[in-house]
């Protein structure tokens, strides 16, 4: 006979004996699959001899009796029998890390030095190597190296596959397990063996651990008007640092810009409120992103306030594999919203929402709880942003480097207007030509766009 839950149960025991004797004995008793019949409704309909239905609960919604014998089982089994003694407690944690961490890549089981990690990493400070990773078939796999840490002044790349920590397999361990090892004593040196695509074999790369102090924004400017925005990774006070590197920008300028690149390459995401501000500073109405989850704590929706900072400023976005979470998010608004050209190559792909759900004063759970979408809707969770313009990284090299011979070279020739001003622009486009932007082939391409649109939008000097 199947049990009667307690939203069912009936007091006094007569009463109860009553029911317990009408299962067997009613022929016009039926049963149904919820349970919001209340009891006294139950003894009621009983009493006056009426058809009764007695909801009970889906038996496919129930904790399976089978599995759980075999989960005590294999506890019993490895309780007693394995090599070393492991205590219960031991043994509850594994069980719950194993529950987690099955689920998806993201999800994961927070003790108190985990705690630390998390608040250290959205401060922007904390000890290690600067890489952001995850995992992929057993290995720990690179979203993204950190500007200037010790990962990516050794060379470690986006994509990157890491096999082996020191001499020690990656193959089998958990990302926390593999995170602890990455973190060490500033100083130290960890040798990563990695698989990189394009390579037929496995490379090693020393790093130095270091303490790792992440600068979220850096701005400077390209050429005369058009700036450049730089956000590392999205912290909690990013935001704010994004707002006043525009404000900066426009200072140091004098006047509103022309053009403005944001570069979010490598950035791994981080803080979804962050990504909400800095899109807000850009957009003047209208959704950003919105989320969607099985509880009603994570359906939110983040709309833009009146205010564009940049006042219909054209913007380029860079993406590339490295850019994940908060960053698409950046994209993706932008992009739906026709406020700027995103250009690169497609996006990461993370789509999902985690949150930091307490079960005591110093454990946690951080559980993958929503999806997110983006203005028109998509969900871009194992999809990523496709960039408007596909531009992937090159090296170039000159054909000819040599300066032209000009009619100014000629000796005697005849004066022209403003020759020496045209002489300064000439060193100066040199200067440029051999500056590290100039070498960056998508970072180039953004700026030849911006000049581009401001050529047509009729903005541009005429000097220039």
């Amino acid at each position: 006979m199947k049990r009667v839950p307690s939203s069912l149960q009936i007091s006094p025991l007569r009463s109860l004996a009553l029911v317990a004797t009408c299962f067997f004995t009613l022929p016009g008793l039926a049963f149904a699959q919820d349970n919001d019949t209340q009891p006294h409704e139950v003894i009621q309909g009983l009493q006056d001899g009426q058809r009764v239905e007695l909801k009970l609960p889906d038996p496919e919604k129930q904790l399976p009796l089978e599995d759980l014998r075999k989960f005590t089982e294999v506890f019993a089994r490895i309780k007693g029998a394995y090599v070393e003694e492991v205590s219960d407690r031991e043994l509850l944690e594994s069980a719950i890390k194993g529950m987690l961490s099955d689920l998806d890549p993201h999800s994961t089981y927070l003790a108190p030095k985990d705690y630390e990690e998390l608040e250290e990493s959205t401060s922007g400070e904390f000890g290690g190597l600067g890489i952001e990773v995850g995992m992929e078939n057993g290995f720990v796999k690179v979203i993204s190296p950190i500007d200037d840490t010790p990962a990516q002044k050794a060379g470690v790349q986006a994509g990157d596959l890491i096999i082996k920590l020191d001499e020690k397999p990656v193959k089998g361990m958990s990302l926390e397990e593999a995170v602890n090892l990455m973190r060490g004593k500033p100083g130290t040196v960890l040798t990563l063996t990695i698989m990189r695509d394009g390579q037929s074999a496995p490379i090693e790369i020393d790093v130095t651990r270091n303490i790792i102090k992440v600068t979220s924004v850096k701005s400077r400017m390209l050429e005369s008007g058009y700036g450049y925005v730089r956000i590392t990774q999205f912290q909690a006070e990013t935001g704010r640092q994004f707002r006043q590197a525009l404000s900066n920008l426009e200072e140091d300028f004098g006047s509103d810009l022309k053009g403005l690149v944001i570069d979010l390459r490598n950035n791994p995401g981080g803080v979804l409120q962050a990504a909400v501000e800095a899109s807000d500073a850009l957009l003047d109405s209208g959704l950003i992103v919105y989320t969607e989850g099985r509880i009603q704590s994570s359906r939110l929706r983040f709309s833009a306030k009146k205010g564009d900072l940049m006042e219909g400023t054209p913007i380029v976005v860079l993406i590339n594999g490295g850019s994940a979470s908060a960053s698409e998010i950046l994209a993706g608004a932008l992009q739906d919203h026709k406020r700027a050209v995103v250009m690169g190559t497609q996006s990461f792909g993370k789509g999902s929402v985690q949150t930091i759900i307490p079960l005591d004063e110093t454990h946690a759970i951080k559980m993958t709880t929503a999806r997110y979408f983006t203005p028109d809707g998509r969900s871009i969770q194992a999809k990523g942003i496709t960039p408007d313009i596909e531009v992937r990284p090159a090296e170039l090299t000159e054909l000819d480097s040599r300066p032209f011979f000009t009619e100014a070279d000629l000796s005697g020739h005849l004066e022209g207007e403003d020759e020496e001003k045209a002489r300064q622009e000439r060193e100066k486009n040199e200067q440029a030509r051999k500056s590290s932007e100039n070498r960056d082939y998508q970072l180039r391409s953004a700026l030849n766009l911006l000049k581009g649109m401001s050529i047509l939008s009729g903005t541009t000097d005429s000097a220039q």
